[in-house]
């Protein structure tokens, strides 16, 4: 069944954004989703593994880059690399996120965190380190599609029209803990109250009022939508470095160069002083050649398109 591991959400009319937190998500608007299946959990190191053993895809982390794509990059960056994050040892200057993160050489998505890691006893982890192109591949693979923007944020707020986040109002209700997300003083400490550090397995917080689980935090999201804002983000909290890392614009700018597509949700890194965007509104610009060790993906299926029908669908 191509539907297998979905949920069934019946399209609808919701409240897109916020006025009431970072600049990029605004302005809060009424946007209309048709039908659509979504996985109720986001693409496992399991699921990817099936993936590359059946295709032979090779992710863009394990490929070395182009110099020429490149022009002017440290020909000793243009190695298979992905960005990890490093918790710094002491407090540091919160306006440099190369603070805690870097490009690592030999990450990659079986080498969460370098060449010496491994995802042995992590299969039910959410994949990371897919650049857009490995997660559409993927897609494409299991006949499915990646979410739009609108369909994600849809899926995310679990019927709570215009609510702060996907469970309702209260970061934390009656003090309980509802998604994996930065506990502490964000980039040095993380408490783990919500039992985590880095990464959990997917399904280890409660489903969204649609069945629906981890669409906040643990590993941002891809979406299929080109990043377009008119107003820059306050600051960037998940930028990366390295070569194939640099800033890039939205593909209408004529001098971009690496376009960016949405991601969402927020991730494990995400803090209370530092990135707030553990909210189904929060969005944020990713370069599409980037991997990171926080990016994951999930995937949609439009009934329509795809010939299969949902409940109630012909």
């Amino acid at each position: 069944m191509p539907t297998e591991g979905m949920v069934w959400l019946g399209g609808g009319t919701f409240l897109m954004g916020s006025d009431d937190h970072y600049p990029e998500e605004a302005p809060a608007h009424r946007e209309t989703v048709a039908s659509f299946w979504v996985d109720a959990l986001a693409v496992t190191n399991d699921d990817f593994s099936l993936f590359v053993d059946a295709t032979g895809h090779v992710t863009l982390a394990e490929q070395a880059p182009e110099a020429a794509d490149y022009p002017g990059a440290d020909a000793g960056l243009l190695t298979p690399a992905s960005i990890v994050f490093r918790k710094p040892r002491h407090r540091v200057d919160m306006r440099d996120h190369l603070n805690w993160w870097a490009l690592v050489p030999g990450a990659d998505w079986r080498h969460p965190q370098g060449p010496r890691s491994s995802i042995r006893g992590r299969g039910r982890h959410p994949v990371v380190h897919v650049a857009y192109a490995d997660a559409e591949a993927y897609a494409r693979w299991a006949g499915k599609d990646l979410p739009s923007e609108a369909e994600w944020e849809y899926a995310a707020r679990g019927g709570l029209d215009g609510a702060t986040y996907a469970w309702g109002e209260a970061y934390t209700p009656g003090g309980r803990h509802l998604a994996n997300t930065w506990q502490g003083e964000f980039p040095i400490q993380d408490h783990r109250l919500d039992g985590f550090e880095g990464t959990a397995p997917v399904g280890s917080f409660p489903a969204n009022g649609y069945g629906v689980h981890d669409m906040i935090g643990n590993v941002w999201e891809w979406t299929a939508d080109w990043y377009a804002s008119h107003q820059a983000p306050a600051h960037p909290c998940c930028a990366g470095t390295g070569p194939r890392r640099e800033a890039s614009f939205d593909p209408a700018i004529p001098e971009a160069r690496i376009p960016r597509r949405v991601m969402k949700g927020g991730s494990h890194l995400c803090a209370p002083n530092y990135c707030r965007r553990y909210r189904p509104a929060a969005r944020m610009a990713q370069a599409v050649d980037t991997s990171t060790c926080h990016l994951g993906f999930r995937c949609v299926l439009r009934p329509r398109a795809a010939g299969a029908g949902g409940p109630g669908e012909p």
